[in-house]
Formats: structure tokens, C-alpha cells, sequence
């Protein structure tokens, strides 16, 4: 993937990304497009029948992102954006965190790189690499990275709430 634009370092997503769709074996300009009140970001490529991505490859760009060298220490790129499913691969640096954090469909936490801790209301969940953690929609948290980290956040929306 080539960028031409800078991500959002808060769960942005790129703009002005060029991509390959595998299926229809081509090269995709992915463009910002701005739903009709302006409080989404689209980019409709995001939302293809089939999308393949090379992880280590997308970690590496994450990686040179402005966004991982500022105070947020963290960056992010949304792999996927579908109106009811969303799966964003998100790298931490080393104690940053992520506070009271929530989503009102249900998550997974696929951490492929490092290790993250979860603070939920009642307990605190290690994730390291290789683990899976799925989470019920409402439920409020906080992730540190105990360790610099990259994970894989996918988030489902029942279909009357998306």
C-alpha cells in the first residue's frame, strides 16, 4: 500500500491510500468521503467484498506514521469499515493507555505483538501476543501497553444499531 496523506492518530484512517484489491486484481485510489453530516469519514474501498491484508507489512507502515513519534504514542489504520463491522490494527508504545474506552457493539482484542492489559470495572485481563479477547457490547475499559504492542480491534454493531 502507497499513502499520500497522514492518518488520524486517534483511530483515523488514511486518506489518499492507494491499495490492491486482490479480486478484481487492480490497483484502488481510496479517497476521504464525507457522509451527508459530515460525521463519518468514508472511504468506501474499505467496505469490498474481499480485502487481504499483509499484517507485518501494514505494522511496519504503522510504525513510520507521524502519529507513532508524537506525545499519543499510539497509531492506528482502519483495515475495514462496513456499517455494522469495523476492524482497525492498532500499535501502542510502551505504557500508553487508552482510557475509559467503549463500544456499543461487541469487540475483539487480537493481540499480535507485545502485550496489553485490560482494566474492565471488575477485573484486569492480561492479553499477550497470540491471545484473543472478545468483550460484550457497553462494557467500559482501559488498555495499557504493558509492552509495545499491535493488535487487531474488530467491533460488531447489531444491524438496527449500525
Amino acid at each position: 500500500m502507497e499513502e499520500s496523506a497522514l492518518s488520524d492518530p486517534c483511530f483515523g484512517v488514511i486518506v489518499g491510500l492507494k491499495a490492491r484489491n486482490p479480486s478484481m486484481n487492480k490497483e484502488i485510489e481510496m479517497h476521504r468521503h464525507e457522509d451527508e453530516d459530515n460525521s463519518l469519514t468514508r472511504l468506501p474501498e474499505l467496505a469490498q467484498p474481499l480485502l487481504q491484508f499483509d499484517l507485518a507489512a501494514e505494522i511496519e507502515h504503522l510504525q513510520r506514521e507521524d502519529s507513532w513519534q508524537r506525545c499519543t504514542g499510539r497509531s492506528s489504520r482502519t483495515l475495514v469499515k462496513q456499517p455494522d463491522f469495523r476492524i482497525v490494527l492498532v500499535a501502542m508504545k510502551t505504557a500508553t493507555e487508552m482510557k475509559d474506552h467503549r463500544a456499543d457493539g461487541r469487540i475483539s482484542i487480537h493481540t499480535i505483538v507485545g502485550h496489553l492489559r485490560l482494566k474492565l470495572p471488575d477485573q484486569i485481563i492480561e492479553v499477550p501476543a497470540g491471545h484473543l479477547l472478545a468483550l460484550d457490547r457497553g462494557i467500559t475499559h482501559d488498555v495499557e501497553a504493558v509492552e509495545e504492542s499491535v493488535f487487531l480491534l474488530t467491533i460488531c454493531w447489531p444491524k438496527d444499531a449500525a
